[in-house]
């Protein structure tokens, strides 16, 4: 059987559909191709674990196919992380024990068709960025075994760069989702906090922990992430998505960069950065330099006030047990036994006042753009500095869950030296798509392999996300059009230009002359035209205001697009049809006021 490894989603989907009974032979194959001599594995499913999940998928999928988007797709799972009927240790054994449930982003992904096929190596107590703290060895970069692979996702970011399956789950505290997606040149999406639930997860802070997703495509983690997250009662920092961020950023995005990235002297990182900003660049994006201080004082507070703490509640009852803990982690760890709850108290005044302050700098752009490390080391420098080139590599990831942000880590390229260079996106809670869908661009324009795999990307890739569900697709016709007077009621809406179209040819089109300002009137008729109309998707919690600001005749339908989509639009009363003037044979509103305007 042809080997199965590096396989997006999108090839798991096509090998199954040519045969759905496949799945046993194929993933049995595949298992067995693993092998726990590698470190980043630290559990592999059994073949009784492997059957237990195989054999409800079978009559679920001949039911309906469209049930199961991830139907027979191999994932990985950090150890910190519930599989029901599988250890947990967080990379502690003497902390093992038997999930007696899944996690709930697990169990979420497994019902859509996910198979657990291992769980993954990580840094202690997911306490550090490098992936080097844990009693299971340290893991190595994909791209060269003498450097650290990053963490504290470390063996789940080693295992999807290399292909051995089509997404894994990290968590996310400090940057252990984003640096080694960096080091490893993965795709690292670190979701608002509270939109993946945290249930069923080890914490490490648990009002700064969120679950990550890492994929070799911005497309399958953005699948992954609308598959695993979603509204859990049962853990209380889960969160609804209001419904207010952007669906896309600009065609032309204004971001955000530090005025003066810090490299810690390390060249081949400031040139590849510098190639990113190139690249930016040539992709339409403006760059504005930001002064980064207030982002630094917050990322400091992580590891070196009071927030530390967090950890000792999580874990601190192993600290009884010195030998079973990694030195640099129980030290970490211990650390937070020195601080008062009113010094807790005062460390939160200053975390909002700084969340605010970074909140309110974003706001004036579309994301702000960081190196996703400033650096990286190998091992043996792992091992003379752990603590402070552990703090390096947070340089632009600490402060981003303390603040409430989304951010989104992807490949930039390579260094001279060839190790893998990547850039973050930030911006605020629940932009999560926005970022995503930039991030498609981006990986559209670099074309550069996928991780570790050597492999080119897809052939055939989506232009765009799909349609979301905490939007609202609108067609405009008229006055709201790109550079018409009333654009602005949806551009301040966070409302996205998403394309130019043709409604179905069965529509009628009016010019309205009464009133400040020219507007058209369509109407669905048995016999009509097709009428040009932009879509643009804007926030469902914005939509009612905007409904709201549309004067009577005018109203909201659903209209019928060329190739037989169905959106809302603007439709008109016919009784206001009686006096205005046709102008459909026009095929659209601009077209007959350029007409007008020579005339």
């Amino acid at each position: 059987m042809a080997s199965t490894f590096g396989f997006t989603l999108q090839a798991w989907q096509q090998h199954y559909q040519q045969d759905a009974e496949r799945i046993f032979p194929t993933l049995e194959a595949h298992l067995a191709a693993l092998s726990l001599s590698d470190n980043a594995w630290l559990w592999l499913a059994t073949p009784a674990q492997l059957q237990e999940q195989l054999t409800p998928l079978i009559a679920r999928y001949r039911q309906d196919p469209d049930a199961l988007p991830l139907f027979g797709v191999p994932f990985a799972v950090k150890d910190n992380i519930d599989v029901a009927g599988w250890p947990t240790t967080a990379a502690c054994p003497a902390f093992r024990y038997i999930a007696e449930t899944d996690a709930f982003a697990v169990a979420q992904l497994k019902a859509a068709g996910a198979v657990v096929i291992g769980k993954t190596n990580l840094d202690q107590f997911a306490t550090g960025l490098v992936g080097t703290r844990s009693p299971f060895g340290a893991v190595k970069n994909t791209f060269n075994p003498a450097y650290v692979s990053g963490g504290s996702s470390s063996g789940s970011a080693s295992v999807l760069a290399r292909g051995l399956v089509a997404f894994s789950l990290g968590t996310d505290t400090a940057g252990s989702g984003r640096v080694p997606a960096g080091f490893n040149n993965i795709v690292g999406l670190k979701p608002t906090k509270g939109w993946l639930s945290a249930r069923g997860v080890v914490p490490a802070c648990r009002l700064n922990d969120t679950l990550s997703i890492f994929a070799l495509t911005v497309e399958d983690a953005w699948q992954v992430a609308t598959l695993a997250g979603g509204y859990d009662s049962a853990d209380g920092y889960s969160r609804h998505d209001p419904a207010t961020a952007p669906a896309a950023l600009p065609t032309s995005p204004a971001f955000a960069i530090p005025a003066s990235p810090q490299f810690f002297g390390d060249n081949q990182a400031q040139a590849a950065w510098e190639r990113a900003l190139a690249a930016l660049t040539a992709l339409g994006a403006t760059l504005h330099p930001i002064d980064m201080h207030a982002f630094h004082q917050l990322a400091e507070q992580l590891y070196f006030g009071p927030w530390v703490a967090e950890r000792t509640a999580a874990v601190g009852h192993m600290l009884q047990q010195p030998e079973e803990m990694d030195p640099v982690v129980r030290s970490i760890v211990a650390s937070g036994l020195q601080y008062s709850a009113v010094d807790a108290w005062q460390a939160e005044y200053q975390r909002a006042d700084l969340a605010r302050q970074i909140q309110q700098t974003l706001a004036q752009f579309a994301a702000l753009i960081v190196p996703t490390s400033p650096t990286i080391h190998t091992l043996a420098e792992m091992a003379q500095e752990p603590i402070l080139y552990n703090s390096h590599f947070g340089t632009y990831t600490n402060f981003t869950n303390l603040a409430d942000l989304s951010a989104l880590a992807l490949p930039a390229g390579f260094r001279d030296d060839g190790l893998p260079a990547g850039i973050t996106l930030i911006a605020p809670a629940w932009h999560d798509r926005a970022l995503a869908d930039f991030g498609l661009r981006w990986q559209q324009q670099m074309a550069l392999p996928l991780g570790a795999t050597g492999q080119a990307p897809p052939a055939q890739r989506p232009a765009a996300l799909p349609p979301s569900p905490q939007h609202v697709r609108l067609a405009v016709v008229g006055a709201h059009l790109t550079g018409m007077p009333l654009n602005f009621q949806l551009t301040t809406r966070d409302a996205v230009r998403v394309e130019e179209t043709t409604t179905a040819a069965r529509y009628r089109l009016y010019a309205l002359t009464s009133g400040p300002i020219l507007k058209p009137g369509l109407m669905r008729a048995e016999t009509g035209g097709a009428i040009t109309v932009e879509l643009w998707d804007m926030p469902l919690a914005r939509f009612g205001e905007f409904v709201e600001e549309i004067p009577t005749p005018l109203g909201i339908g659903t209209l019928q697009l060329a190739d037989g989509r169905q959106v809302k639009g603007f439709i008109c009363e016919p009784a206001a049809l009686s006096e205005a003037t046709e102008i459909t044979h026009f095929g659209g509103w601009r077209n007959w006021l350029a007409q007008r305007e020579t005339h």
